[in-house]
């Protein structure tokens, strides 16, 4: 497979050989015959690639304070990595879509190999695409007019939300590629059409299409334009498409309109609004959403959870085929909105034209190179090299997300693991950051990974629902595991992966690695001199999330505690170095009966030899205070750690204060350790029994949590 991915850093456009995709349920894979590169949004991301630092902070104020705030509590150097590594992951580009379904997942109805189809996929030659994100071309539309239909959908969805009637005055104000199409939908409901644009030509197309125009760079009144066409009375509506960062656009529509007008925003532009502008008139004011209802609702996208048809009319899915019936009857002309054309292999190109011309519209990519070989499921990133001795790690990776890319995979790096082959589900992610640190090859067939006779030793940095199975099956395939946590989501779970690992004599390792952090070894080493019990006091100030957010859901995440929370039961119970006895917990009642999470709880545990602890997860603090602090109270003294950043002793006999320049949670010692255990034949790290008594605690935990409910 190839497609096509942006730096963020820099700006620069390249076409990636990767893996390609397998199919998944709700799912539709498909070969790609044609894309269309929109030429607004797509130009706007190359622009911001382009960028310096400064102009990139200029362009997301929102995004500095995120920075500011995490370099309070995290320390200005954790950060300055944080921001470089977030720029230095490759984004991929494109959302409008046409080909060939190549093979349907299943669950997906109504579709066949070989049907043409339009969908949101981006530019690749294959793509796998969820089934409501997709529709079915009618047969008199050739693709590239069906290419149009994403963008088309955009410009739908705006005359939806402004509800045009028959006869209206209608302005669009900013006639790119989506705003000549939108004048095309308002003409064909219609609607009489004002447009205006300072790129002449633009307005000529415009003026094709049966809309009167206005030129401000000519010298033109755009607010005595439209009172001009209304004749006198004000238009009935505007839908600013323009990409602008002036905020003249909302002026002049509200301006033009009449009283209880409407303004749809589809474009990005200024919106410092004048409220006497909008007051005295009870002008309506909207923000349109992407190609209609749907968009960024996960039941509906990923899930296949479509609307009722009688509540939810128009979905995207509708708004495409809604487009492409009005293709069909001829009702939008494309034909001449098409001003470049490319081989899809000379993309790069195709993005230099778009960073250069400003006057280009339709940019279409052809995907003419043969099919087949777009089905490759494994490459090489560099020339093979020799093995090495039995006891040396081979390492297989299984995800390439952030985590897995920023954290796991350099600290496995630098600890000497010789890196074989990365898999990842989309095939691109591991091509990406399998190149950059030094695998051999790339993957999207993890079965294969599996059960490659080179590779001794597997990292799993999957979704937590994955984890639980992929630990069994690579145990019973006789490799050595570090699983990042959770190790498992329910106790059936759990006893298969303890199955396993008692016929395997493989190391188990679950990626708990604050206990291997400079910090907490030096707390170790001050509290095991402490002979009588210890308390503990550890507080996860994790910061709220979306509740749709995968980790929040119980069949995907397991949920906070079960996700996060473990590595605090973990690490309390390595400080006690005993085992725990008892278990209590409780959640904080909402008064939202549909708020369902668990992140807003108390864990207290008792350990065998008298010590205890309380385990704070909440994610209703401060994004100011401390993200992470422990406390140790035990033979009148007290040590306390902030952020894995300063650690103070208060009455300790001969320490004071640790601190560090840069959060160290321990990542590179943790696998240093695992993978040293591998080597010498030494036992793991974190014994076994260990790791399976914390999981069934977190379990448990867990469950009492959800009882409460």
């Amino acid at each position: 497979m190839k497609q096509v991915l942006q730096s963020l850093a820099d700006g620069t456009t390249e076409l990636v050989v990767a893996p390609a995709p397998k199919v998944k349920p709700g799912k539709v894979l498909i070969d790609t015959t044609v894309s269309l590169i929109s030429t607004g949004t797509e130009r706007m991301l190359v622009g911001f690639g382009k960028a310096n630092m400064l102009q990139k902070a200029r362009q997301q104020p929102e995004k500095v304070v995120q920075v500011i705030k995490k370099a309070r509590t995290d320390g200005i150097m954790t950060t300055v990595d944080a921001v470089r590594s977030k720029l230095g992951q490759p984004i991929p580009l494109g959302y409008c879509n046409v080909g060939r379904v190549c093979e349907v997942g299943a669950g997906v109805l109504g579709y066949a190999i070989g049907d043409r189809v339009v969908s949101n996929g981006p530019h690749a030659d294959v793509v796998l695409v969820p089934k409501n994100l997709t529709a079915k071309i009618p047969d008199t539309v050739d693709d590239d007019t069906a290419s149009f239909t994403v963008v088309a959908s955009i410009g739908l969805q705006g005359i939806r939300l402004a509800q045009p009637t028959l006869g209206e005055a209608f302005v669009v104000t900013g006639v790119g590629l989506i705003g000549l199409l939108t004048v095309q939908l308002l003409r064909a409901q219609g609607c009489r059409v004002l447009a205006i644009d300072f790129d002449e030509a633009k307005l000529e197309l415009a003026r094709q299409f049966g809309a009167k125009t206005c030129n401000p760079g000519t010298g033109e009144d755009p607010v005595a334009a439209g009172m001009a066409f209304s004749r006198g009375l004000g238009v009935d509506g505007v839908i600013i498409t323009a990409s602008t960062k002036s905020n003249d656009p909302v002026s002049q529509a509200a301006n033009m309109c009449r009283q209880r007008g409407r303004i749809v925003l589809v474009g990005v532009v200024g919106l410092s609004l004048n409220r006497a502008d909008f007051y005295e008139k009870e002008l309506s004011f909207q923000v349109s959403c992407s190609y209609g209802p749907g968009r960024y609702d996960l039941e509906y996208e990923e899930h296949g959870h479509d609307y009722p048809f009688g509540i939810a009319r128009w979905t995207e899915q509708r708004n495409f085929e809604a487009v492409l019936d009005m293709m069909a009857a001829g009702r939008i002309d494309v034909s001449s909105l098409i001003t470049h054309r490319f081989a899809f292999e000379k993309a790069p190109e195709a993005y230099g034209v778009l960073s250069k011309d400003a006057t280009a519209l339709g940019i279409v990519l052809d995907y003419q190179h043969a099919v087949d070989a777009r089905h490759v499921d494994t490459i090489a990133l560099k020339e093979t090299v020799q093995p090495k001795g039995k006891n040396e790690p081979v390492v297989g990776f299984i995800g390439a997300g952030n985590y897995a890319s920023r954290m796991l995979i350099p600290a496995f790096k630098d600890a000497g693991a010789d890196l074989h082959t990365i898999a990842s589900s989309g095939g691109t992610n591991g091509t990406i950051h399998g190149k950059r640190m030094g695998f051999r090859y790339a993957t999207s067939n993890t079965d294969s990974l599996i059960e490659h006779a080179d590779i001794n030793t597997l990292a799993i940095v999957t979704r937590h629902n994955s984890h639980a199975q992929l630990t069994a099956r690579a145990l019973r395939a006789a490799k050595h595991v570090f699983v990042e946590k959770p190790l498992a989501m329910t106790r059936s779970e759990l006893d298969n992966v303890q199955s396993a690992y008692a016929a395997s004599q493989c190391h188990l390792m679950v990626g708990f690695n604050r206990r291997f952090s400079p910090h907490i070894q030096k707390m170790k080493s001050l509290i095991d001199g402490v002979v009588e019990p210890k308390s503990f006091v550890m507080v996860m100030n994790a910061g709220a999330i979306p509740a749709d957010h995968w980790t929040q859901d119980l069949a995907v995440g397991g949920g906070r505690i079960i996700g996060e929370a473990c590595h605090y039961i973990d690490l309390m119970r390595f400080l006690a170095g005993s085992k725990i006895v008892s278990v209590q917990a409780r959640r904080m009642n909402s008064a939202n009966s549909a708020d369902i999470t668990e992140d807003k709880a108390a864990i207290i545990l008792g350990f065998e030899d008298g010590s205890f602890g309380t385990i704070h997860y909440l994610a209703n603090g401060a994004s100011t205070f401390p993200k992470e602090r422990i406390e140790v109270f035990t033979a009148g003294r007290t040590l306390q750690l902030d952020n894995f950043l300063k650690m103070r002793g208060f009455g300790w006999p001969g320490f004071n204060k640790m601190n560090l320049m840069r959060q160290d949670k321990g990542v590179r010692a943790c696998t240093k350790a695992f993978l040293g255990a591998i080597k010498s034949g030494e036992d793991a790290p974190i014994p076994a029994d260990e790791l399976f008594e914390v999981a069934r605690v977190t379990i448990e935990v867990s469950e009492a949590l959800r009882a409460q409910q």
